[in-house]
């Protein structure tokens, strides 16, 4: 078994934040394999099934970002997993809008829910970092992330969250550089895309 959390923050009010994409790519996921979400005990709302042969317990925690920790701590050790069987999806401002990356174990890098998760369970679990951008300002970081994406970025928001769920198989698999590479094929940064429209120009 593999646990898959998508980090977020719960309520209609957060729902189309930048903040929100892993719960965005979660909630792809569960349209695209049939799953069915509901309430657990784990301070989350969980769907089961089966995907590439895994069984997969996709996690969306119901307490808010800062102490989305307490959700995973909780499912890991009531399925008796090891850190190693979680992988988390969220937003990351270091990187590119729609640009992903993949990387088992590091830092929190400032993020409160990667932070909680931690100091939960340990720094070894796979981080699927989801590229939002930076404001370039440090002071503009928390309401940069906490403002919906403009209509403008909400192209590349679906077909990133599109692209991880067709990719999903090569994550469950283990086959990190193959599901990095599938989802920039299916869903190029916008910013790839600019500058290949850039060099054709020349």
């Amino acid at each position: 078994m593999l646990i898959l959390a998508g980090l977020g923050n719960p309520g209609p009010k957060h729902e189309r934040q930048r903040h929100n994409i892993g719960f965005m790519a979660a909630d792809e996921i569960i349209r695209r394999y049939n799953l069915t979400l509901r309430q657990s005990r784990h301070h989350a709302y969980v769907a089961e099934g089966n995907i590439a042969g895994e069984k997969v317990l996709l996690l969306k925690p119901k307490t808010f970002m800062n102490e989305s920790g307490r959700a995973l701590g909780s499912a890991m050790r009531y399925h008796k997993l090891r850190p190693l069987q979680v992988t988390v999806l969220y937003d990351e401002l270091d990187l590119a809008p729609g640009k992903l990356r993949v990387k088992m174990g590091g830092g929190h890098a400032g993020h409160n829910g990667i932070r909680s998760i931690a100091s939960n369970i340990g720094q070894h679990f796979r981080r699927v970092r989801i590229g939002i951008g930076h404001p370039g300002d440090k002071k503009q970081v928390h309401k940069y992330v906490l403002s919906d994406f403009p209509k403008a970025e909400q192209n590349w928001v679906r077909q990133a969250t599109d692209a991880i769920a067709e990719a999903l198989p090569l994550l469950i698999e283990g086959d990190d550089p193959g599901f990095m590479t599938r989802v920039a094929y299916l869903a190029p940064p916008p910013s790839a895309a600019k500058d290949s429209d850039d060099e054709g120009k020349n």
